[in-house]
């Protein structure tokens, strides 16, 4: 039996990331709560990937490096999906990516939801921008989604209660998943 995979595709362009910070707590606390079972967990930089899939218009295009990646992110058992919200939305290049994924590859895989952004005021961009791109790819996105403002961050460690609560709320139900 193959050991499942969670993918964390992560369009952080930082270094360190808040973005990439945030979505490593999900993983850490989803695996964390599954017992006595392996989970393989990947990381997929969506800014490591730019000079790749930044000037495709197809994936018929795209370099093997690149298709790599889409195959993991379609072959992946869940995916942590974790974008930095520039003017009310995800990255452009976050969604250039995912313009290559197949259409069906995506069908019932759950999929958590993570953002982070200067202010609250862009936390709404989790239910309005991100769950009707995966709702497109009939993915299963779970019902809790994180979204982290830099208020709620020392650095890159989560340093606010609510964030922490609401890290180890989605964590709980991505390891239901495994």
């Amino acid at each position: 039996m193959s050991v499942p995979l969670l993918l964390i595709v992560d369009a952080g362009v930082g270094h360190p990331s808040r973005t990439r910070a945030l979505a490593e707590a999900v993983a850490e606390a989803a695996i964390g709560r599954i017992d006595g079972r392996a989970i393989e967990r990947q990381h997929l930089s969506v800014a490591a990937l730019a000079p790749l899939i930044g000037p495709a218009l197809s994936r018929s295009v795209l370099p093997a490096g690149a298709e790599a990646a889409l195959r993991r992110i379609e072959t992946a058992d869940a995916l942590i999906v974790a974008t930095p919200v520039y003017k009310g939305s995800y990255t452009g290049l976050f969604k250039h990516l995912f313009d290559f994924v197949d259409a069906d590859a995506l069908r019932g895989k759950p999929v958590a939801l993570v953002a982070t952004g200067g202010g609250e005021r862009h936390a709404l961009v989790v239910e309005h921008q991100l769950r009707p791109l995966f709702g497109f790819f009939q993915a299963r996105t779970l019902p809790t989604a994180v979204y982290g403002a830099s208020a709620e961050f020392d650095g890159t460690t989560v340093r606010a209660e609510g964030l922490r609560l609401r890290v180890d709320a989605l964590a709980a139900e991505l390891a239901d998943c495994f």
